[in-house]
């Protein structure tokens, strides 16, 4: 049984939320609470396994409230944020803080929880399994670009990209092997981050602060280029196609795929397609399957592919999924990642 505590400083809110865990048999609400400052009292009395947090609230906001409770009393945190910059701004902060997850409250009518029903439910049932160990750190410091060689240039070498795929646990993820890279990396990187529109532009713009790398929110007809990271939109899937001697990107609404929008796979698939040996697929943190068969058909290429080890992910799913389906060259922690395709980019072949 999942003991779970509700803060929102709306008491219909509240109402909402505590009926949809209601109805699901692993859930029991212990209670609600309408601040931050009740939401802590309300922890250190009543022990939850996991806390949904709403961000806006009087006497003390979300973000306060959930520093205080990772560094007093360290459990699993969802947040409830709103679909807008400033929303999108604090979630940054807030999974930066150590929140597992978030999600994103629908403008409007009250009816329109029920189109997020199965994602608070989802997400709030696999944060409650993390081991919050993982996300409790100093916050955001731009880690030491580490010195590698100058990247390698020859026509000998394969033209090379790299695919990253991410979900839960992924702003985090990212940080870690950005700014680890150089400035001046021999390719281009795409990413897809699951996430709603808007809080991708905060993510990209967050990450370009912090890495040597250029990293923006992509748009259609941007060019591949080495230094270049792209992150795909929110809402969004992106591909890439060819266009002259160029390689661009390609976004579209075409329907989710597995209930997200952008998806990995996609993105994968059209990076084999393209690429060949010179695609690096690699698969980070994240619940459920999104990327696997995208993995797969870098390997079939003769790409390279590289999945977080479940000792450093926050959830499993992802790749997990991509290793039991046989497609993963090299398993290994996050923090090794960063170097591994350093190395790889300046190998001559495809696979390990």
């Amino acid at each position: 049984m999942i003991k779970i505590l509700i803060v929102d400083d709306s008491a219909f809110m509240r109402k909402l939320l505590s009926d949809v865990f209601a109805a699901e048999s692993d859930f029991r609400v212990l209670d609600t609470a309408r601040n931050g400052k009740d939401a802590i009292d309300k922890v250190k009395k009543l022990k939850p396994d996991i806390v949904t947090l709403d961000v806006e609230m009087p006497i003390l906001d979300g973000i306060k409230a959930l520093e205080t409770i990772m560094r007093e009393c360290p459990l699993p945190v969802v947040m409830i944020s709103s679909l807008t910059h400033a929303g999108a701004e604090a979630t940054l902060q807030a999974l930066d803080a150590g929140a597992v997850d978030f999600i994103a409250k629908i403008a409007g009518p009250i009816s329109n929880i029920a189109g997020i029903r199965q994602e608070i439910v989802d997400k709030c049932r696999a944060a409650a399994r993390v081991d919050v160990s993982r996300l409790c750190h100093k916050g955001s410091v731009r880690a030491p670009n580490p010195v590698y060689p100058s990247p390698v240039i020859s026509p000998a070498l394969p033209e090379r990209i790299i695919a990253i795929g991410t979900s839960t646990g992924g702003p985090r993820a990212l940080q870690e092997i950005l700014t680890r890279l150089p400035g001046n990396l021999g390719c281009g990187i795409v990413i897809v981050q699951h996430m709603p529109p808007g809080f991708t532009k905060s993510l990209a713009d967050r990450l370009n602060s912090l890495s040597a790398l250029e990293v923006k929110e992509a748009e259609t007809n941007d060019i591949i280029r080495p230094g270049l990271v792209l992150i795909a939109p929110g809402d969004s899937h992106m591909t890439l196609a060819r266009s002259g001697a160029q390689t661009i990107i390609v976004l579209g609404k075409e329907p989710p795929i597995g209930g997200h929008r952008p998806a990995v796979d996609p993105m994968m698939e059209s990076v084999a397609k393209i690429y060949g040996a010179g695609a690096i697929g690699v698969l980070l943190t994240g619940m459920g399957h999104d990327g696997a068969k995208g993995m797969q058909q870098i390997k079939r290429q003769n790409g390279i592919t590289i999945a977080e080890h479940a000792s450093t992910t926050v959830v499993n799913g992802m790749p997990k999924s991509a290793i039991e389906l046989g497609v993963v060259d090299v398993v290994m922690p996050l923090h090794d990642i960063a170097a591994e395709i350093v190395k790889k980019t300046q190998s001559k072949t495809g696979g390990v």
